[in-house]
């Protein structure tokens, strides 16, 4: 079930990642490691890639980090864009170095003529562009007009330069449109989508840490995709980036748009629970991060309500006193003693997807 169809857009490929037409949604995440280290730089995009990441952007800042970012291209398991501002000459060495995409901002990267030579470098190398338009960084003239970046100012910002690009023979890109703001990102991304069928990035910019992050993003990229709007996404969070991933593809299960990995179900707690709860889901959770089989896991507290509550599961656990129950598909499997819940659980979760969990206490 899906809201609404998913809005038909141009198809764009970013290395082998197909982005809009059939598609499904994709998902992004944005290194925080410096991407002149190149050691540490492929270590987290390793572990984006082992989370499902598709595509992996990384910060070019200078010269030397685009040197890096071509021993980096050369060793990736995902494709790499580079995010580029203020010097278009750093997109173009990126280029050289084998970017799969390039990120700009027209709005701060010297205006028309240098954005066109990096266009122009795009088309001759068959390499797509993201057209970002941010609040931070709109043209003068129109927030002058506008006197804020209102979802109309960044609009206007991107319908220009999509004009400027099919003026200078290039369809090949995608586009953002960035707000710290929940309500003017969804405004903008629905007046833009009535408005060009290119693929559409989304995102809420400087969306904040965890619970801050996770909510607005949630909110404003789902309620986008609920609409059947946005080709490829990427959850914005003051976190290790894994994180953004994690989230990403929560909001894509909600939707019934991707499944990926476990679905963790468990209870608030209440009176009855006799077990430590909390920490029991929290380590099941980060055993099972490698997971990618599309599952559900149940962890209740008591097993009162335990079985029949999460009776979509594949398999669970419910607590009780010094003992639990094992559990799949709602159906009592066998009881087992507290300290080896876990264990059972694990156990059962490898069994049935023949995938490898994290066993070690402490990861």
């Amino acid at each position: 079930m899906q809201f609404a169809p998913r809005k038909k857009t141009r198809s764009i490929r970013v290395g082998s990642v197909q982005i809009g037409g059939s598609a499904p949604v994709s998902v992004q995440s944005m290194t925080n490691t410096d991407t002149r280290d190149v050691a540490a730089t492929l270590a987290q995009i390793e572990r984006l890639a082992e989370a499902g990441c598709d595509i992996v952007r990384l910060a070019v800042p200078d010269q030397k980090a685009a040197r890096a970012f071509g021993e980096i291209k050369r060793q990736a398991p995902v494709p790499l864009i580079a995010d580029i501002h203020f010097n278009h000459r750093l997109a173009l060495a990126a280029l050289e170095q084998g970017a799969d995409a390039v990120r700009i901002n027209p709005g701060n990267l010297g205006g028309a003529a240098k954005t066109k030579t990096v266009v122009e470098a795009c088309l001759s190398r068959g390499v797509p562009l993201r057209l970002g338009v941010n609040a931070g960084s709109l043209e003068a003239d129109i927030l002058a007009k506008h006197g804020a970046p209102t979802p109309e100012a960044l609009v206007e910002s991107a319908l220009r330069w999509v004009k400027k690009f099919e003026d200078w023979g290039f369809f090949n890109f995608k586009i953002s449109l960035k707000s710290s703001d929940v309500v003017a990102t969804v405004l903008s991304y629905r007046e833009l989508s009535r408005r060009v069928d290119y693929p559409l990035h989304l995102g809420v910019t400087e969306a904040g840490g965890l619970i801050a992050g996770t909510v607005k993003s949630a909110l404003g990229i789902g309620l986008l995709l609920a609409e059947g709007i946005g080709d490829t996404i990427r959850v914005s969070l003051t976190r290790d980036p894994v994180e953004e991933v994690r989230v990403a593809y929560e909001i894509l299960r909600a939707l019934h748009l991707r499944e990926r990995g476990v679905e963790l179900i468990s209870c608030p707690t209440c009176g009855r629970c006799r077990i430590d709860l909390f920490g029991l889901a929290e380590e099941a959770e980060r055993r099972l991060l490698k997971v990618a089989a599309p599952i559900k896991v149940a962890i209740m507290g008591c097993v009162v309500n335990g079985p029949g509550e999460a009776r979509e599961a594949d398999v669970g656990i419910a607590g009780g006193q010094k003992v639990g129950a094992l559990f799949k598909k709602g159906e009592l499997v066998r009881k087992v003693p507290e300290r080896q819940l876990l264990t059972a659980l694990l156990a059962e979760v490898a069994a049935l997807t023949g995938e490898n969990v994290d066993f070690e206490e402490g990861g």
